[in-house]
């Protein structure tokens, strides 16, 4: 790979994807409980991790994560209210959240129904009451990102500004003709972050994957190239399929 040290590892389909992911979360959620006291994970939307959540919702693995002990929040949300089908909120809620025994009040949601300024002024509030000093935010102990055939990802779009310094940004956005509000985390928090794991599948994603992971750094017009953990692990969880393009060398 060029510019980015991460750790690439190829799945033949999604259950290996999702099953190798959902074991991971599971040691990192351990992992930081025992060492720590708490997991604090952000969560990705999309229609990616869905299969990964439907997995961790399910027995075995359910009962694996001490969900008393583990804080969720989210990488970005559409301004939608939280039981709009649009909203990464519900997706998680619907097939995950609801059916683990986790706190309601460990669920730190975007308000997607307030103006995206002030979502973004709320969500900035709550991540600086789990601030892990000297951070104004958490160090999240694992966050999950997707990416866009466009590269994007969270909600940082080609063409937004690369250097931001505030952890929460409004944007609008117009991916695959939806155009939406949006409140997204900035690569200030995500860099901080001790393990992000990228989950990318479908060969729409094959060319662009391999731009950003064996093309020139262009973080501009590739923002997934804008995730370097500065003390952290970075890992992406590719399927065949979005890897057809890859360097063979970049993958494990």
């Amino acid at each position: 790979m060029r510019n980015l040290n991460a750790d690439v590892r190829l799945f033949n389909d999604g259950d290996g994807q999702n099953r190798a992911a959902t074991n991971l979360i599971i040691k990192l959620a351990t992992e930081a409980i025992h060492e720590r006291g708490c997991f604090k994970v952000a969560l990705s939307g999309g229609g990616t991790p869905a299969g990964l959540y439907r997995m961790l919702a399910k027995d075995p693995f359910r009962n694996k994560v001490d969900w008393q002990n583990s804080f969720v929040f989210w990488g970005d949300e559409r301004c939608v209210p939280p039981d709009d089908p649009s909203s990464n909120y519900r997706q998680a809620m619907d097939v995950f959240l609801s059916q683990v025994p986790i706190p309601k009040e460990n669920i730190l949601r975007i308000k997607g129904e307030l103006e995206p300024a002030e979502a973004a002024k709320a969500y900035t509030k709550s991540l600086k009451q789990f601030a892990t000093p000297p951070l104004d935010w958490p160090r999240f102990d694992l966050v999950l990102l997707g990416m866009g055939a466009d590269g994007h990802t969270a909600s940082l779009f080609p063409g937004s500004p690369v250097d931001v310094s505030t952890p929460t940004i409004a944007v609008t956005a117009d991916y695959q003709g939806r155009p939406a509000q949006r409140v997204t985390l900035t690569p200030t928090v995500f860099n901080t972050a001790k393990h992000v794991i990228f989950l990318v599948s479908g060969v729409s994603k094959s060319a662009v994957l391999a731009r950003v992971l064996n093309g020139d750094y262009n973080p501009m017009k590739l923002p997934a190239q804008r995730i370097r953990p500065t003390e952290g692990i970075l890992t992406w969880f590719v399927d065949q399929a979005a890897a057809s393009k890859l360097d063979e060398r970049s993958t494990t």
